[in-house]
């Protein structure tokens, strides 16, 4: 059994793997007291102020309690962002990593300005942590990529990927949970989708185009692979079933 899972975790893509890691190590260490999560959350007036940087990043890594929730999230984590890594971005570690970079900005800035909408600011005050909403981006993408994918949600009824994230915030209405988490996901997935897919196919021109430096982050293996704006992953067949849980 700990071969099997030490074997699943070698076999995830570097990305994936360092943020699962990073999301368990700071999950586990605030439930242990080693760390409090009020040095880890969002605040901008500590960020401006009093130079905490940091915050800018561990606010996205910090998933709350080590419950069933929690669990569901790092499947959620592991399986859609692993997906993404592997797919769509095959041979393409340096455009992964900007498009998570682009969804963290994308969320921390609709939630700054959100908190300055007098409609909306005592919503987004509550806030803190945006490591559930980068998730949920990942999903939106993925199901963007993948529309045609068969899916099944705990085994009751089943819709296509593209329902996907609809499914999930419905979800989060029946539950009582807080919807803006789930949507802010979506608009920071649906801004990366529709300028990585949707606007170079129109255009021509790609706004999200990887900086040289970030590519010299990473050294990826030369894969010919056409951008997704370009080419459509094959339909699946009619019988291709994903089983997926409450998150």
């Amino acid at each position: 059994m700990a071969e099997a899972v030490e074997d699943w975790y070698k076999q995830m893509p570097i990305i994936t793997r360092s943020y699962l890691t990073a999301a368990i190590l700071t999950t586990l260490g605030c439930s242990l007291e080693i760390v409090s999560p009020h040095i880890l959350y969002l605040n901008p007036n500590l960020v401006v102020k009093h130079y905490q940087i940091w915050r800018l990043i561990t606010n996205f890594l910090y998933f709350r309690k080590m419950d069933l929730d929690f669990l569901f999230h790092m499947f959620f984590l592991s399986r859609y962002c692993k997906l993404l890594e592997e797919n769509s971005f095959r041979g393409r570690t340096a455009d992964f990593f900007y498009m998570l970079l682009f969804g963290a900005t994308v969320l921390t800035t609709t939630v700054l300005v959100g908190g300055m909408i007098p409609l909306v600011s005592e919503s987004f005050a509550k806030i803190f942590f945006l490591s559930n909403s980068l998730t949920f981006m990942m999903v939106y993408v993925w199901c963007k990529q993948n529309p045609l994918i068969h899916m099944s949600f705990l085994g009751i009824f089943t819709f296509t990927a593209a329902y996907l994230p609809w499914v999930l915030l419905g979800f989060s209405v029946v539950v009582g949970a807080s919807v803006w988490v789930d949507l802010l996901g979506m608009i920071a997935g649906h801004a990366y989708y529709f300028l990585e897919d949707v606007y170079p196919r129109m255009t021509g021109r790609r706004p999200l185009k990887t900086p040289f430096f970030i590519k010299a982050l990473f050294a990826d293996e030369p894969v010919i692979v056409a951008h997704p704006a370009e080419v459509r992953f094959a339909a699946p067949a009619a019988d291709e079933i994903h089983e997926i849980g409450r998150r």
